[in-house]
């Protein structure tokens, strides 16, 4: 198999997990709109948006194929993560804004890997545009952040510790 062939598969995947987390995030951010979670919820889902549509302009610049199907695969395997074990049978659990804060963090944290192994090829593949790259990733680590923040605030309520701080994040971040 070609380095190429292995690039065009790899990015593929991180596609179809990009779907997936659009997916949750548009879903998640539309659960909470009108509440405290809403607009950083929502702004998470347009970034998110926009990172899916910059690994498609990559890979087209890479001259590797979408493979369109593997998009929906990720999307199936979405619908298919709503249907887990969170307490409730008909009705959405306080459980699973805990949950798909986590599922969404460590999506995240896997674009953040993707950004990273595309800045090592950067250096040998000048169709690799390095400034927007790094742009990416530190968007992503801002995002991580974000959906820490939220997830611990998420975390404490529902497992009854109420907020963990006056900041109503980790210590030494805000939303």
């Amino acid at each position: 198999m070609s380095h190429r062939t292995r690039l065009g598969i790899y990015l593929n995947d991180h596609l179809a997990g990009s779907a997936a987390g659009v997916a949750v995030l548009r879903r998640v951010a539309r659960v909470h709109r009108g509440t405290e979670l809403g607009p950083p919820l929502a702004s998470l889902a347009l970034e998110a948006t926009q990172d899916c549509e910059s690994l498609i302009r990559i890979m087209a610049d890479l001259d590797l194929p979408v493979r369109r199907h593997r998009m929906a695969l990720g999307r199936l395997a979405e619908k298919a993560g709503r249907f887990k074990l969170n307490g409730r049978v008909l009705s959405r659990s306080p459980l699973s804004d805990v949950v798909e804060l986590e599922a969404v963090r460590l999506g995240v944290e896997g674009k953040a890997c993707a950004w990273r192994s595309l800045e090592t090829l950067a250096g040998t593949e000048p169709r690799i545009d390095v400034v927007h790259l790094r742009e990416l990733l530190r968007r992503a680590e801002r995002q991580i952040q974000v959906l820490e923040a939220l997830r611990v605030d998420r975390a404490a309520r529902v497992f009854g510790a109420g907020r963990p701080n006056a900041g109503g994040g980790p210590r030494g971040s805000s939303l």
